[in-house]
């Protein structure tokens, strides 16, 4: 892929799309599945489950910034400073993952297993992730181009959680361990064995795996690094005292804790409330789905009204849905109804923050204008506080549910 000056080729936009895959793949892998599984086939007890969860999602977030000075502080390689990060990580990476959905055949030290498995992979993804958002203002000097590429980036990354949610989902519903028979349930059901349900936990974290090297491969070898000048640490005090940034980040903060929320518990309420426990993973399914097809809507809907309108219709959206969810006795078409609408708020949840963060950084660069090479920084702070309030109340709500 070749460009000319500052414009991006398509087949450069739709490699740099590609690069923002595998954290939403395995993200949604993890987020919709790792509760479930740690209760139900590596048979934790709750407490170490909800521990694992909280302590996994809050170092998660500590390492965010970390990398985030790391990766500025990089030297600069005739690959540009961003990609070998993205390189050098996959391969640990791709292992650390791989193990997370492996029972160990031992007892006593699973809770440690799981922790520092969970634990590295988050830290791997971080090198991997942080230097990735930072390269939007690395693959073009013009406004416009990194606008386009943002939209091809969200594109591919709401087909990526779709993939996340659909690999895992269907591989491992074909064979779910039963472990009480819900309302709905016939007793004659073949019964599944939790050897069936182990082995396709691995199945289908090898093929997201392989999903995973894939898409790093193609954004080395896809995208041109641009060098820019950068420098730290007033950087910091910079942009916390930068007000746009500060309400986008409170924005975020709010919006994503709902959703992280709901993602984490969702999969638990469908099979273990409703009772849904042979189709949870097609109503995950539907609102992935529906999330994909409303992100060209919200597209829409932001040029026509702008940004802010976008977010408060879009969060509210959900809102009258999730009542009705809890309220109504559990009815699988009215919960694919439900799932298909919240699916709709969840695209605006995705796109609408991260398509304000640009124009923030550039607000930025106007009042500042001395100072330059800070966008690992914005990142990298953006995803920190969205994943530490995750971890507290993915941590707090797993143990209220104990």
């Amino acid at each position: 892929c070749h460009e000319h000056r500052n414009r991006l080729s398509i087949c450069n936009k739709i490699s740099y799309a590609i690069g923002g895959a595998p954290y939403q793949i395995t993200g949604c892998a993890l987020g919709f599945f790792l509760q479930i599984y740690l209760l139900d086939v590596a048979q934790l007890d709750p407490f170490y489950a909800s521990i694992i969860l909280f302590v996994g999602r809050a170092w998660d977030a500590v390492t965010d910034p970390t990398i985030g000075f790391l990766v500025s502080r990089s030297p600069w390689t005739r690959f540009g400073r961003m990609l070998p990060w993205i390189l050098l990580s996959t391969p640990l990476a791709v292992l650390s993952y791989f193990l997370i959905w492996y029972v160990p055949p031992f007892e006593d030290g699973k809770v440690i297993w799981y922790l520092f498995f969970y634990c590295l992979f988050q830290t791997l993804q971080t090198c991997f992730h942080v230097p990735y958002s930072a390269l939007t203002m690395f693959i073009s000097s013009e406004q416009k181009e990194r606008d386009s590429a943002t939209a091809y980036r969200m594109t591919v990354e709401v087909l990526g959680t779709l993939l996340g949610t659909a690999i895992q989902g269907q591989i491992v519903g074909m064979a779910n361990a039963p472990c009480l028979p819900g309302p709905g349930d016939m007793v004659a059901d073949p019964v599944i064995s939790l050897e069936h349900t182990k082995v396709a936990y691995m199945i289908s974290s090898g093929v997201i795996c392989l999903i995973y090297v894939l898409c790093a491969v193609v954004l080395f070898f896809g995208v041109r690094e641009q060098k820019e000048p950068m420098s730290f640490f007033q950087g910091i005090k910079l942009i916390m005292g930068h007000g746009p940034y500060a309400k986008l980040v409170m924005v975020f903060l709010f919006t994503s804790l709902a959703f992280m929320l709901l993602e984490g518990n969702f999969a638990l309420f469908c099979s273990s409330t409703l009772g849904f426990r042979n189709d949870f993973q097609n109503i995950l399914l539907a609102i992935m789905l529906s999330a994909t097809l409303a992100i060209p809507f919200w597209q829409w809907f932001l040029t026509r009204f702008g940004k802010k309108t976008a977010v408060y219709t879009g969060t509210l959206s959900v809102v009258p849905f999730m009542i009705l969810v809890v309220c109504l006795k559990s009815n699988l078409f009215v919960t694919y109804i439900v799932s298909f609408a919240a699916g709709v708020g969840v695209a605006a949840a995705f796109l609408l923050p991260w398509s304000m963060l640009p124009d923030v950084v550039d607000d930025f660069q106007v009042q500042n204008p001395e100072s330059t090479g800070h966008e690992a920084l914005f990142y990298s702070f953006y995803v920190f506080f969205t994943k530490f309030a995750s971890g507290v109340s993915l941590g707090i709500s797993t143990l209220s549910l104990e």
